[in-house]
């Protein structure tokens, strides 16, 4: 399944699903972190408000907001030399790497404890670093996706 900063909130449920479950293998960046559940309520006059009333979570528990999901497989956009692309590829662009932690008044995730925050921001961070490995031997970096895929997405032992 392919996911980027793009993905948001139902895309995201699904995506983490799939990924609980090992039934599809996550490649792409990071998703967006729309993890909350928005109902909106007329007010008087022409007045609504806004109320967060739930929150989305994965299967095994993970909570989306803010966090988003993580990619099993991070495999970056290439970067279009200067000048080249349209007028809506170039706003895109401007909003490619912001995500829901990002907003003005975005709720925080405070559903993980510091040991699974550690974990999560430890599997972040080797999937970025292995990323890297695609500038210098794009083969090598391939091949070791795809084992990377199979074992995402490979029984586990009881």
């Amino acid at each position: 399944m392919l996911i980027n900063g793009g993905s948001a909130s139902a895309s995201e449920i699904v995506a983490g699903a799939l990924q609980d479950h090992r039934r599809a293998i996550v490649v792409g960046t990071k998703s967006f972190g729309k993890g909350s559940v928005q109902t909106l309520i007329p007010l008087r006059g022409d007045g609504a408000m806004r109320l967060t009333t739930a929150r989305y979570y994965t299967p095994s528990g993970r909570s989306i907001q803010s966090l988003g999901i993580s990619p099993d497989i991070v495999v970056q956009q290439p970067v279009r030399e200067a000048g080249v692309g349209t007028e809506e590829e170039a706003a895109a662009a401007g909003t490619r790497n912001r995500s829901e932690a990002d907003l003005r008044g975005a709720l925080s995730n405070d559903s993980m404890t510091d040991d699974e925050k550690r974990v999560y921001e430890e599997e972040l961070s080797r999937a970025e670093e292995s990323a890297k490995l695609r500038d210098e031997d794009y083969q090598l970096a391939y091949a070791v996706d795809i084992i990377k895929g199979l074992t995402a997405i490979a029984p586990q032992e009881p």
